[in-house]
């Protein structure tokens, strides 16, 4: 999530109250989760297992719940609960907005696009041209909808990311700054969610098809002419490359990279990142290998019976 204006680290500690390590007019550009951060950014940790991914990550300001040394080019911001100072910076920068209307009168929407009744159009939303957007549909503030895009009633974009802290009086939510980006040519079927990011995008590529009842995790790319069946559930931060399919009620785990051209047989459970190929079962195995041995299995059974 970047800032409307160039912030100084002086800036920055002085709203959150808390000391800091480098020059005062340091420049602060945004605020980022881990896994999207650019030079400019904030990003917190506050886990010592996770001290040196952030240090050596791209932000250039790192706000941590401890003094460390000090990366060369970069500072720090010292705070005794990161996570809770990271949600006062993103409510700060991107504060939600209670809606009044039911489509928004900052709401941008194209030429020859059709709101269907009972839709939902937050602030500041974006719609392109041709689109279709069927009744009951949810679309909340910030996201982006290129041309010809259409999508099926029930379905929400820009819900919040499920991600918690745990903490002894009960989980404690880390607030999402971030957009859903739908880019042209995209369809959505009915009842799909798709989570914004965290402080970055989650993006639906050009061309891409996805069925009912699919989840999208926050700060998910997902790229062009990918085809997603029914049921299926992504968890956040995952890549998946152009022209993916996934078949129905597929479960894929957060952080992975699944390649170009690869296939997702129903029911399979992705637990890690993936070269090209075509993949069933859960854990994941090769198709044809699993099969052969199911074939073989089955023989060796009957063979016994007998």
């Amino acid at each position: 999530m970047k800032f409307t204006e160039q912030k100084t680290l002086k800036e920055i500690a002085t709203l959150l109250d808390v000391a800091y390590v480098g020059d005062d007019n340091f420049p602060i550009t945004g605020i980022n989760e881990i896994h999207v951060v650019e030079r400019g950014d904030i990003v917190f940790v506050d886990h010592p297992k996770y001290y040196d991914k952030a240090l050596t990550s791209e932000a250039t300001t790192i706000l941590i719940n401890k003094k460390v040394d000090c990366p060369e080019g970069k500072t720090l911001l010292i705070s005794e609960d990161p996570f809770s100072d990271f949600n006062r910076l993103t409510n700060h920068f991107n504060p939600f907005i209670a809606s009044k209307e039911t489509i928004a009168p900052t709401a941008v929407i194209g030429e020859n696009t059709i709101i269907q009744p009972n839709a939902f159009i937050g602030e500041h939303v974006v719609i392109g041209k041709n689109c279709v957007i069927h009744a009951n549909v949810t679309i909340n503030s910030n996201c982006e909808i290129g041309n010809n895009v259409i999508i099926q009633s029930n379905t929400v974009l820009g819900s919040d990311a499920f991600y918690y802290k745990n903490r002894p009086e009960g989980f404690d939510r880390l607030l999402s700054g971030g957009k859903v980006l739908i880019e042209d040519e995209v369809e959505l079927g009915a009842s799909c969610t798709i989570d914004r990011g965290v402080s970055g995008n989650t993006i639906i590529g050009k061309g891409t098809k996805i069925d009912n009842q699919v989840h999208v995790g926050h700060d998910t790319y997902i790229g062009k002419k990918c085809l997603i069946a029914a049921q299926t559930g992504i968890a956040g931060c995952s890549i998946i490359e152009d022209e993916v399919t996934i078949w129905g009620q597929v479960g894929i785990i957060s952080d992975v990279k699944i390649k170009k051209g690869t296939v997702l047989m129903a029911q399979t459970g992705v637990t890690k990142s993936l070269e090209k190929g075509i993949y069933f079962g859960t854990p994941q195995r090769e198709y044809r290998q699993t099969l052969r041995e199911v074939i073989y299995l089955k023989n060796a059974t009957n063979k016994e019976k007998k």
